[in-house]
């Protein structure tokens, strides 16, 4: 069920009434109504993979419950790996396994080894990359005991599965969202207003801006070869605010839905294009991943002590297993290199915690030096996000040799200006808000009339550009 859908439209208040009118004096059936709304949820775009979520949290729960009572080293360590070894085991066979098998066929090939072997129509689960990272976080904080295991199965399957930000994130910790279920929620009218608002605002980040920017990216990006350098420059900038439009705003709906509900989600985007270098940028970019795979992997390696040449060799593989999540292609392994590759000289030098503050904090425009900071971390990020989008590395490197021609400089034959307009009033409405979790959480020091204005403006915007149901550029990943 997409956010930006009448489906959803329809199944959010109804769930809303349940829940706060009818369940609202019984905490399990409230959870139990989140479970069977998350599975409907989920179900209503293919019901089969519903198995697999079912399972991830059977095999976790009874997991965490073994290793509350095991204090054998050898055996906690069997029933975390069991824990891994399932959760990863379903996400590489639904999404690597066509991936390794061609490569491994034309890795026989280029030996003069022809080998016969068809790959399989497998349908990727949506969402799995997502809640497969929620419940093995549960697993290792148990193992680490950083978590009391729990015995309540609902409040488990309902941290799981749940619908807001199941599909597509944030993917959040155990330790964080998990404890939030066993607790009495009463309805918070202020926090249920700023979660609309904040829904409002991810509408109009998927419908308004990055709908219409991955109309003139996919035409560009399809048809490379047909246009010039500027245009090529265009078309990168358009797919660069179509992700983010499109991802940031699936969080904010999804973080602005849990709040109508009682709950806290982290905030996944803060903001990352007006970040000063690119680890700011990683500080700001899809957190909940960047900060799951620090905690569980980065840090576990040694993170950033030890050798030069072992926090280099960290600092890849981070990047790396970071680009290889996002699909299986050698695109993404690339775009994880090229960040590395960004992100190393600043390891090295000490200066990957230099900007930990809003940027122009207290102003209205930033200085030169901010100002060039930003442009530069943007470019490079616009760079990166070409290999992202490309289909093959062949079209990645052709898409980049005809930007650096001469046709760069010439007036792009595709200039949609009133894109380019709601994009550079996108920003500008960013920009102002960048020291709250959403910007349209400043309306609060508005007055009530022109709060409501602002609330129409967004809202006729929004229905006026939502001409069909575009699913979220995540879904895939």
């Amino acid at each position: 069920m997409l956010f930006n859908s009448i489906d959803f439209a329809i199944f959010l208040p109804i769930v809303f009434i349940l829940y706060w009118f009818v369940a609202n004096k019984n905490l399990k059936l409230q959870n139990f109504l989140i479970v069977a709304a998350s599975y409907l949820f989920y179900g209503w775009w293919d019901w089969r993979f519903l198995s697999l979520i079912l399972f991830s949290t059977l095999v976790d729960y009874f997991v965490g419950r073994k290793l509350k009572i095991e204090d054998n080293l050898v055996k906690r360590k069997i029933l975390l790996w069991a824990s891994i070894l399932v959760n990863l085991g379903f996400l590489g066979f639904f999404k690597y396994y066509n991936f390794f098998l061609d490569n491994f066929i034309t890795a026989f090939s280029f030996f003069g080894t022809e080998i016969q072997a068809t790959s399989l129509n497998i349908i990727l689960p949506v969402g799995i990359s997502f809640y497969t990272f929620q419940t093995l976080s549960y697993s290792i904080d148990v193992y680490k005991r950083n978590l009391e295991p729990t015995k309540d199965f609902i409040s488990f399957s309902a941290f799981v599965s749940f619908f807001p930000q199941l599909v597509a994130g944030p993917i959040e910790r155990a330790t964080h969202l998990l404890p939030q279920f066993y607790k009495k929620r009463h309805f918070d009218y202020g926090k249920a207003v700023d979660g609309m608002r904040q829904i409002l605002w991810g509408l109009f980040k998927k419908v308004v801006i990055a709908d219409n920017c991955a109309e003139y990216a996919n035409l560009i990006f399809n048809n490379s070869a047909d246009y010039s350098g500027g245009t090529l420059v265009l078309g990168a900038l358009f797919f660069t605010f179509q992700i983010y439009g499109d991802f940031s705003g699936y969080s904010d709906i999804a973080i602005g839905t849990s709040r109508l509900f009682g709950f806290d989600l982290k905030q996944n985007f803060a903001f990352p294009y007006f970040s000063r270098d690119i680890a700011e940028f990683w500080r700001r970019w899809h957190i909940s991943l960047s900060t799951w795979f620090r905690d569980y992997l980065y840090i576990p390696l040694g993170g950033s002590k030890g050798s030069n040449s072992k926090r280099i060799r960290n600092v890849f593989i981070i990047f790396l297993v970071s680009g290889f999540w996002h699909g299986a292609n050698w695109t993404f392994i690339i775009w994880g290199a090229l960040n590395a590759i960004y992100f190393l000289p600043l390891l090295l030098t000490k200066q990957n915690r230099n900007h930990l503050d809003v940027v122009a904090q207290g102003r209205n425009l930033p200085n030169i030096k901010e100002f060039s900071s930003m442009f530069l971390t943007f470019s490079l990020t616009v760079f990166a996000w070409i290999f992202f989008r490309a289909e093959n590395i062949e079209h990645a490197f052709n898409y980049i040799s005809q930007i650096f021609s001469k046709s760069l400089f010439t007036i792009p034959e595709q200039l949609p200006l009133l894109t380019i307009i709601l994009t550079l009033f996108f920003v500008l409405v960013e920009w102002r808000g960048r020291d709250e979790q959403h910007p349209l959480a400043k309306l609060i020091y508005l007055k009530s009339y022109q709060r409501y204005s602002v609330y129409l403006i967004f809202i006729f915007l929004i229905f006026m550009f939502h001409t069909k149901e575009q699913e979220f550029i995540y879904f895939q990943f």
